[in-house]
């Protein structure tokens, strides 16, 4: 059953906060005072339009309260640039980090929000340099200047994409680095991780992302969870959401497959608690 209600707020997400950061993650708020598992990531980590989102399957399954520390959209930047979100979550028992695309970090050719980071800031001279035909005040989101930049020049936006995974891989190792507990890594795409050289397309998530760059952060970390997500199993299907809010709703992992993905995290967490 789908249920659809007139106003955006129509899931109570419970909004918290923890310690001093400024950022607003989904509650109830949990007890920080005794052991946790902490849960960083994007859009699907925070459950959004998902009245039981993974974090919480999960603290059922492992009888452990779950912080879920997940930020709407967000990449790497997110927590490197929120000190206090780090170390909340490096004093956990385990962290479950969930892979993110690349195109939501500030680099040499663009800069993003520090703290909502889907938000386009601002092209830096290389960038202006590299697509000279574009006004890039016409952008507000990195998802759609990054799929214009690829509609435009496939080429051009190959030397941008480089440099995005180059940032992805170096940003990566650096918020591993400050998590001193384990780490799972948490891949949801619409299978398996890419091979590394294939032009992945802008519109496949995690952006950009593919086995080599996994495959450069995973001795960082003490496991790795796959899980797919194909596009045609994605349906709005018990989510709560409103009514110009079906295709947003549509396109994220469902009730049914946060529950695949608790199951998996449980297991794999299992030698590490």
């Amino acid at each position: 059953m789908v249920y659809a209600f007139p106003g955006a707020g129509a899931l109570d997400y419970f909004p918290c906060q923890y310690g001093t950061s400024r950022l607003l993650f989904r509650g109830p708020r949990r007890n920080i005072d005794r052991a946790y598992i902490a849960c960083l990531g994007g859009t699907e980590t925070y459950g959004k339009y998902v009245p039981t989102p993974f974090p919480v399957l999960l603290e059922e399954a492992m009888d452990l309260p779950v912080v879920n520390l997940g930020c709407v959209n967000a990449g790497a930047d997110v927590y490197l640039n929120e000190a206090p979100v780090a170390d909340l979550a490096s004093r956990a028992q385990a962290v479950i980090l969930q892979i993110t695309g690349a195109q939501n970090l500030s680099n040499r050719y663009y800069t993003v929000h520090p703290r909502r980071n889907d938000r386009f800031l601002g092209a830096t001279p290389l960038l202006r340099s590299l697509f000279r035909e574009v006004d890039f005040t016409e952008f507000h989101f990195t998802r759609h200047l990054l799929t214009s930049l690829a509609g435009r020049s496939p080429d051009r936006f190959e030397v941008l994409a480089e440099e995005l995974r180059a940032a992805w891989v170096t940003r990566m190792k650096i918020l591993l680095s400050r998590l001193h507990c384990p780490v799972v890594l948490l891949w949801l795409g619409e299978g398996a991780p890419p091979a590394p050289g294939s032009r992945l397309r802008t519109s496949h998530d995690p952006m950009l992302v593919d086995a080599e760059m996994l495959a450069a952060i995973r001795p960082e970390a003490a496991a790795l969870v796959e899980v797919a997500v194909p596009a045609q199993s994605r349906t709005a299907e018990g989510m709560v959401f409103g009514p110009m809010e079906t295709p947003a709703a549509a396109g994220l992992p469902g009730p049914a497959a946060h529950l695949r993905i608790a199951e998996a995290l449980a297991t794999a967490l299992q030698p590490y608690l």
